[in-house]
């Protein structure tokens, strides 16, 4: 067993230092990084991210007022044109539907219409939409947009349910059966990771597992099958054991929440693999909290990153849900997934 409590509470401490002059503001980072690129003011991802992080360890506020300033914050980065959150670092349908996520905490919705998105309402344009992302070469990023637009729509209450019919059985039926990942004909290891890992040294299908996750928690969200539940557990568990993505475990990315729920949802699907997957998550385990408790809170650059951190508490969530007993905590923590979709 692994006491976490004192990583839940250095994450504590971070957001503090994040904290910003007004209820529900936060930067993202506060310090600058060596191409002086980051935005350390009040940023979309540190507001979003610090409400994630808050609801997931039992921290959330409960003041109405308190919570209404929050969504006023929120809601203020809508564009009221074409009704999308923008910033830098990210493509605008991530930051849309992160913000509508975290706004989804506090029971409330984005202001205005999401009108740039409203085209693939057309079941056509869904599906030209979805048969034109970058699914060989560069998944990891295009399922931001796939998975996006999917999560933005739902949330904001605009998505009929057969649209999301139709979303659905295009994925179902683009399953890879030889890996379980999406898209069929296209899982080929590549160097294209995400906008953490950037270009990689060596080819991995590692991030269409990450590319796939995004897929995945829209099915979760919306109790829907996999098509090949066995082939993502068994890819899941091959990257683990070959080392496919070398810093796994030991790093503060969002690689290490794909990893966990991308194996341990797809392991509730199937009736098979359960002793190895349990094994393999316990390893895993082992080796995370081992290197959380090891870093330097105050200085280390990814724990001091909102989003990065938020990636890190959602895998010691995740982690565990799956292992009863084997990671303790003053409160459970609460996967934000289990409420509604997108990270």
């Amino acid at each position: 067993m692994h006491d976490i409590r004192p990583i839940i509470d250095r994450a504590l401490q971070v957001l503090e230092t994040h904290r910003l002059d007004r209820t529900g503001a936060y930067a993202r980072w506060i310090w600058q990084d060596a191409a002086g690129g980051r935005e350390l003011g009040l940023n979309e991802y540190g507001c979003a991210d610090a409400a994630n992080i808050l609801y997931m360890v039992g921290a959330f506020p409960s003041d109405p007022r308190e919570r209404q300033a929050w969504i006023d914050t929120l809601q203020g980065f809508q564009d009221p044109a074409t009704g999308l959150f923008t910033e830098a670092t990210h493509h605008p349908y991530h930051t849309t539907a992160h913000c509508i996520a975290a706004l989804e905490l506090f029971d409330a919705r984005p202001r205005h219409p999401l009108t740039a998105l409203h085209h693939y309402l057309d079941r056509d344009e869904l599906y030209r939409f979805l048969d034109g992302l970058h699914w060989q070469d560069d998944p990891w990023i295009a399922s931001h947009q796939g998975a996006g637009i999917y999560a933005a729509l739902v949330l904001a209450g605009e998505a009929p349910r057969a649209w999301q019919d139709w979303y659905f059985a295009w994925l179902y039926e683009e399953a890879d059966p030889a890996t379980g990942f999406w898209r069929k004909g296209h899982v080929v290891p590549t160097c294209q990771g995400d906008s953490f890992s950037g270009t990689l040294a060596e080819p991995t299908v590692f991030p269409h597992l990450a590319a796939s996750f995004h897929y995945l928690f829209n099915h979760e969200y919306a109790h829907r099958p996999l098509h090949y539940p066995e082939k993502v557990v068994e890819t899941c568990l091959d990257i683990y054991a070959n080392h496919r993505w070398p810093t796994l475990g030991h790093a503060v990315t969002f690689a290490e929440v794909d990893w966990v729920y991308t194996l341990n949802r797809a392991q509730r699907q199937t009736g098979t693999h359960f002793a190895e997957t349990k094994e393999a998550l316990r390893a895993f385990a082992d080796e995370y909290v081992g290197f959380l408790l090891e870093l330097d809170p105050a200085t280390h650059e990814n724990f001091n990153d909102l989003h990065t951190l938020f990636g890190c508490i959602c895998a010691l969530a995740e982690l565990q849900a799956a292992l009863p007993g084997y990671l303790a905590s003053d409160k459970p923590l609460k996967l934000v997934l289990d409420r509604r979709p997108f990270i």
